[in-house]
């Protein structure tokens, strides 16, 4: 039986489209012609990506009415071009260079790219990716980042662990972190110049105390001026990407204020915080209109498993696929530690990491985070109520439990009889 198609065959009448690269730009426009003909008039220019050339050309597609520009994502010299003729009122389109690749076997240049993109535009084929608004995208910086500062303090403590072990100062074997305060103390003192194992030990604080022995063994090495240097050298780069990460946090407080509410509702999830909160506002929106519903934000983040299909059978692993990493990255550590929870999402992250592994797991607890977002996010009324560790075992009818129970031993060839308990 046919079935009416919503195919939308209307041709966009003004159309422009941009082939960007780092210094200059190629610029495609197609028009109606003159009449009611079905003639279309065609541009095509070059233009430098400066910014005075950039407002020249965004004054005249405005002067011919230009209803959608379609750029690709080319690194990152989409932006002044994107955001420039978004100011001047016009719409802008960022589209993913896999969904117009030039077909194979034609020549290719910067021109026939611009006309290509511009036809394939015109007839609606395109879709267009996903670019807050200034308010997110300027927040969407901050917490990006701060998240490749931390990247960057991790990699430098890192650092100072094999320095320490180069020198056969085995700290890092007596102390769960060496970089609390008295590992600071300790390494402080090392640079100094003090060598003798039973004096540093005694800089042990707290209950570092009850491993004064330990730590004195850990301090017989070669630590000698060399590695006194590269160690100053290595603590004052920590130090001030600590105070740099502190100071860019105080700037996201700042520029999240606008979106405080919807963060704080972000923040009742199991396993999301402040910084989490502000890093999935940053990545998603609040305007949840873009995604019409959870499962396309899910799998606009990855975070749905592939279907690829052929010949009535399912091919590939079904993986997810590469998203955007710094979203991956806070939902997977908001399912790490909502895994640890006494919650919902907690024992659903148990359940099935004892069927499926923790790595299934992780992503699978990451996609019920996002649903949650997706929800908090498109009815500001809505908030966050858990489900209880317990839903599993409410939701279960006790007889189909009872009829597997039993299945399953007389599968093991017994003969079950049930009696009811007093």
């Amino acid at each position: 039986m046919l079935a009416e198609s919503q195919d939308e065959e209307r041709l966009i009448a003004r159309v422009a489209a941009i082939d960007i690269g780092k210094a200059e730009l190629v610029c495609c426009v197609r028009i109606p012609g003159p009449g009611n003909t079905r003639r279309r008039l065609q541009e095509v220019s070059t233009h430098s990506t400066m910014t005075r050339s950039l407002a020249e050309l965004a004054n005249h597609l405005v002067d011919l009415g230009i209803e959608r520009v379609v750029m690709e994502a080319t690194s990152d010299y989409w932006k002044p071009v994107f955001y420039l003729l978004e100011a001047h009122g016009l719409q802008p389109w960022l589209v993913n260079a896999r969904d117009v690749k030039h077909l194979p076997g034609r020549p290719k240049t910067d021109v026939l790219d611009a006309v290509w993109l511009c036809k394939v535009a015109e007839r609606q084929m395109l879709r267009p990716s996903f670019v807050p608004p200034a308010p997110v995208r300027r927040l969407r910086d901050l917490t990006r980042y701060r998240a490749d500062l931390v990247g960057e303090r991790t990699a430098e403590k890192n650092r100072v662990e094999k320095l320490l072990e180069d020198a056969c100062i085995k700290l890092s074997s007596v102390a769960s972190d060496i970089f609390g305060v008295s590992g600071r103390e300790m390494m402080a003192a090392l640079i100094a110049g003090e060598r003798n194992p039973t004096v540093l030990a005694q800089l042990a604080r707290s209950r570092m105390r009850t491993r004064i022995g330990a730590l004195e063994e850990a301090f017989t090495g070669h630590f000698d001026d060399h590695h006194a240097f590269l160690l100053g050298r290595m603590l004052a780069r920590i130090d001030g990407i600590d105070a740099d990460i502190a100071a860019v946090g105080d700037r996201i407080g700042a520029q999240l204020a606008p979106f405080s509410a919807a963060a704080a509702r972000l923040d009742e999830i199991p396993g999301i915080g402040p910084v989490a909160a502000a890093a999935i506002i940053a990545e998603v929106g609040t305007d949840m209109s873009r995604f019409p519903s959870p499962g396309h934000l899910c799998s606009w983040a990855k975070f749905s498993p592939g279907i690829k299909s052929s010949a009535g059978r399912n091919k590939g692993n079904g993986s997810t696929g590469h998203g955007n990493r710094y979203l991956a990255r806070t939902l997977g550590e908001a399912a790490a530690g909502a895994g640890k929870t006494n919650t919902f999402l907690g024992e659903r992250s148990r359940r099935l990491a004892r069927r499926r592994g923790k790595q299934r797991a992780i992503v699978a607890v990451g996609r019920s985070i996002l649903v949650i977002v997706w929800h908090l996010l498109a009815n500001p009324e809505t908030r966050y109520r858990d489900l209880g560790p317990d839903h599993f075992t409410r939701s279960t009818d006790p007889d189909t439990k009872k009829r597997n129970h039993v299945r399953q031993l007389e599968a093991l060839g017994y003969a079950v009889t049930l009696t009811p308990a007093a």
